[in-house]
């Protein structure tokens, strides 16, 4: 008991007894992650031996001869010039400017996982065809974009070039790494010896051969002989194993990994000629741009459980998603390594001569000096299956990774108010408290969220009898003052043969095994929990029923999800996660679907919110883990992060990090989960979170309280004003949620996204773009007095939202600062909507008139969007009930215009004002409509400023309409 208690001392939660005794000790005494409990590369076998390849040429040659060209790809076989054995390479042109790789075992002894359920669909090709060959080598051409392949045989490569320019090379390093399946064997020293073995393993195949079970079902099928196996193949794997220290078993601490099916690591390296600049690969508490790892750490993508973790580190924290963006001032290219398994990434810096020859030296004579990027991917089971996007712009790239995953779900709208959580509100009268106080103190907020502590005894699906008796009645009480409630609901299952959601999941079979077929058990908040098996479409369809109202007691369609802890998080076991021989649906190993489980969790829990609806309501989930792909089911944010001011400037470089790769919905926990934030960096959290696109704070159980209405008077009403500035931006962030909705686009942007020849935007992580509008730079520095705000765009002008002065871009601008202040600037050419007036919650300002801030461009024009619906439905994809009006300023005149025809949506919302930015004094100003005559409207010109408000258009916002400047 005392060894659990430890275990729980380490994390974040425990409610009473003798762990919560423990866990207050312990917090006490350690106040950062405790590093031993992860491992480094070099205690990761397959990493350690990955890594430990040098470059130069690969031992792989592509077999020519065995080239296969149909309608929709090129296979082709890679040999081992040592070992013999045989890959089969799979290369795709596709549509959008991609290209598609994937190697595997030609023969593999058991079939390798390829991870399901992250593509949308399968991409569409786009023709290859051979433009020329000769010996060593063959040039194709791709139908769609100007794009070559070059395939050299020997050493095998892949290189990628538009005219005479190389974009990218594959295997150039010769890292090409395939850890081949074979029988677990000892190497004989001697060839007499070594025939003896091979009889030996010959026997004892054809006896195991007649009781093998299928190896997709997780039996351990034992090798046939393979083309090209022979002798001396046999003695180079005897030699290699020899060498390889936990390829076949490794212990780590007290926990061992049988490795059943031995070493079957991937890896490969992929060098960027003209590119020094890479971003992505999140989740790292780390600087935006990406670190050379020579001498050090690599990436390490592995969905862990991490207390307290440390910033500026490569370690791996909740979620990962392996893209990686390359940005230079001439294009921008991304690598999308679908791998669910444990991944570490390598980064250097190199000259492209380095990595030219033969060929391609006659392709590109004199660009030996080009700086470059090399990137070594590697993971431990799986296949290499990667996607090339080729750009050439960000936003293209955007467009190319979301073509493949999906977007970023389409929010309710109450989800980007603000949300009030902590652990734990103890109960019923708690909530209402809390509740009653945003009202009392003017403070708006959507959203009130419920911990753990909210369920009988961490059951999850149930409400603690004496805290939470009646729940349908708390979420009555909220949603008459139009707010929501959040509980959470954890995919680890207390083990209790009263509880009715474990009897079901015992009894229909749907938990996590352990290699001997019985239910995996670890220990996690209830204590000893049972994991259920999202990986399993029956465990997925399952858990998505227990949502219904029927199912899930107590609930209202007011209650939204919250999936924490599904790394998934085990307290006892290895680095805190599940046991990677641990068995899912289909014979899999957790090593193979690690980085998925989460995703999937996530998946089933917003398929139910959407179910228990009939289909009609959009879903609000929260997750803490997340792969390629999560963003199609809703929020993920930071974890727990601690109140200091490291951990409020570290969450910009990390969300920019998570939108890049189609994250757009994070947000970090407002003041810090952990310690308690003193009065300033509360209020400069409120003032960073309140410009993030998901605004929630949250607090450790032994903080002290700190709803804003705690604080002294002056920090509340600061507070209540950054609380005013997104409230107000309500109409804008709903519009770039539909934007990265409808197309991709990241909602918080790094500058270099729209300045990409700026080389001073490539490495700046301490200020970002809302859209393309809004420039922000919070304050993340104690006892501030000023901030260096970097303006950028040669003929850019940029206006201070708050004072409207107007600065020139390219310039670092010193800007004085208060507590009070927020530095934000809208670009000139830009429309940015309002609502000014502020309400107590989101769905109670849907219906209020819209204020227009229209920011002149140096040349007089400016152009901006406005997305609206009925803020919490389907009806805009099932019926195209929505707005999204286009408006453009030009010529003196303002025209709001339809920007989708086939848009319809009844609404009372009208244009209230007109506030234009860097505007002359007209002598009138006429509105204009179809079909009716034009009609003055009053206006009032500040010279001193240069903003003319136009007052009370009222024409609705679904109209035609233009006003002109007379």
């Amino acid at each position: 008991m005392a060894a659990v208690a430890a275990v729980a001392a380490r994390r974040r939660r425990s409610w009473a007894g003798l762990g919560l005794l423990c866990f207050g000790v312990c917090l006490g005494i350690t106040l950062a992650v405790d590093r031993s409990n992860f491992k480094t590369c070099e205690e990761s076998s397959f990493c350690k031996r990955q890594r430990s390849i040098r470059p130069g040429p690969s031992p792989y040659r592509a077999l020519l001869d065995s080239l296969q060209l149909g309608p929709d790809a090129l296979t082709i076989h890679l040999i081992h010039e040592v070992t013999k054995v045989v890959l089969v390479l799979e290369l795709q042109g596709l549509q959008r400017n991609m290209t598609r790789i994937r190697i595997d075992e030609l023969e593999p002894l058991r079939p390798r996982y390829r991870v399901p359920d992250v593509l949308v669909a399968e991409p569409l090709a786009a023709r290859l065809s051979v433009s020329g060959r000769d010996d060593s080598s063959v040039e194709l051409t791709v139908a769609e974009g100007p794009y070559k392949i070059i395939l050299t045989a020997q050493p095998f490569r892949l290189d990628l070039l538009q005219g005479r320019s190389l974009l990218l090379s594959v295997n150039a390093r010769g890292l090409l790494e395939f850890e081949h399946q074979r029988a677990r064997g000892v190497p004989f020293s001697d060839k007499v010896r070594l025939t003896l073995g091979s009889m030996w393993d010959k026997i004892k195949n054809l006896f195991s051969r007649q009781g093998s079970r299928d190896p997709a079902e997780g039996g351990g099928a034992q090798p046939e002989e393979t083309p090209g196996d022979g002798d001396q193949a046999q003695e180079t794997q005897g030699k290699t194993e020899k060498d390889e220290p936990g390829a076949w078993e490794e212990t780590f601490k007290t926990h061992t990994d049988s490795k059943p099916y031995g070493p079957t690591s991937v890896g490969l390296d992929f060098s960027l000629p003209g590119m020094e600049h890479v971003y992505g690969i999140p989740e790292h508490a780390d600087s935006l741009r990406l670190r050379v790892t020579e001498g050090g750490e690599p990436y390490r993508l592995y969905n862990l459980d991490v207390f307290q973790y440390e910033l500026d580190n490569p370690m791996a924290l909740y979620g990962s998603v392996p893209v990686l963006l390359a940005h230079s001032a001439q294009r921008d290219l991304g690598i999308f390594w679908l791998n669910a398994a444990e991944t570490w990434v390598d980064i250097s810096s190199n000259t492209a001569g380095k990595t030219l020859f033969g060929k391609m030296l006659d392709y590109l004579q004199g660009s030996g000096e080009t700086p470059q990027t090399d990137v070594h991917w590697m993971s431990e089971s799986g296949i290499v299956d990667v996607f090339l996007l080729l750009g050439p712009s960000a936003l293209d790239v955007f467009r190319q990774y979301a073509s493949l995953t999906g977007t970023q779900a389409l929010p309710p709208l109450f989800s980007l108010g603000y949300h009030q959580s902590r652990w734990n509100y103890r109960d019923e009268a708690d909530v209402l408290e809390v509740d009653q106080g945003f009202d009392d103190h003017n403070f708006p907020c959507d959203v009130i969220w419920l911990d753990i502590e909210h369920a009988d005894g961490k059951r999850y699906f149930t409400w603690d009898p004496s805290r939470f008796p009646q729940p349908r009645t708390m979420l009555e009480h909220l949603a008459s003052k139009r707010r929501k409630l959040v509980a959470i609901v954890d995919p680890h299952i207390k083990v209790d043969s009263g509880y009715r959601v474990h009897e079901e999941l015992r009894n229909q079979g749907l938990y996590v095994k352990t290699r001997d077929g019985s239910d995996y058990e670890g220990w996690c908040w209830p204590g000893s929990a049972a994991y259920p098996d999202f990986t399993n479409p029956a465990m997925r369809a399952w858990w998505a029923n227990m949502f219904s109202f029927e199912n899930y007691e107590g609930s209202a369609p007011n209650l939204y999800v919250w999936n924490d802890m599904n790394e998934p998080s085990v307290f006892n076991g290895p680095e805190v996660t599940m046991l990677k021989d641990a068995q899912h649906h289909g014979g899999w190993e957790h090593r193979d679907v690690h980085n998925i489980y989460g995703l999937y969790v996530h998946m089933a829990t917003a398929d139910g919110l959407v179910q228990r609806s009939g289909g009609v309501e959009r879903p609000f989930v929260l997750s803490r883990a997340f792969f390629a792909g999560s963003q199609r089911f809703g929020a993920v944010w930071t974890g727990d992060n601690t109140a200091e001011w490291g951990h409020l400037k570290i969450s910009v470089p990390m969300c920019l990090s998570l939108g890049l790769v189609g994250l757009s919905f994070c947000g970090a926990d407002v003041g810090g989960f952990f310690k308690n934030p003193d009065p300033e960096l509360l209020v400069r959290w409120y003032q960073m979170g309140a410009y993030q696109p998901f605004f929630r704070a949250h607090a450790h159980l032994d903080t002290g309280r700190r709803e804003p209405w705690l604080l002294p008077a002056q920090h509340q009403d600061i507070i209540r004003d950054a609380l005013g500035q997104r409230y107000s931006l309500l109409p804008y962030w709903y519009t770039l949620f539909y934007q990265a909705h409808r197309e991709g686009l990241p909602v918080m942007r790094p500058l270099w996204v729209h300045y990409p020849q700026d080389v001073t935007t490539f490495s700046v992580d301490d200020q970002f773009l809302l859209g393309d509008a809004l420039l922000v730079h919070p304050v993340s520095d104690a006892g501030a007095h000023g901030v260096q705000v970097y303006l950028p765009g040669p003929g850019e002008v940029w206006y201070d939202v708050q004072s409207y002065q107007k600065h020139h871009g390219p310039q670092t601008l010193y800007l004085p600062v208060t507590l009070s202040t927020i530095p934000v600037f809208q670009r000139g050419g830009t429309v940015v909507p309002r609502w000014m007036r502020v309400r107590r919650s989101s769905d109670c300002m849907k219906d209020d008139p819209i204020t227009l801030f229209v920011a002149l461009s140096a040349q007089g024009t400016a152009q901006g969007e406005l997305y609206l619906d009925d803020g919490h439905t389907f009806n805009y994809q099932t019926r195209s009930e929505f707005l999204w009006r286009r408006f453009s300023f030009s010529g003196n005149t303002l025209v709001s215009s339809s920007a989708d025809s086939r848009s319809h949506f009844e609404t009372p919302v009208w244009i209230e004002r007109v506030v234009i930015i860097g505007a002359g004094k007209p002598a009138a100003v006429v509105l204009q409509m179809p079909g009716a005559s034009e009609s003055r409207l009053s206006f009032q010109h500040n010279p001193e400023t240069s903003v003319l408000v136009i007052r009370k258009p009222g024409v609705r916002v679904a109209s035609d309409w233009s006003i002109h400047l007379r």
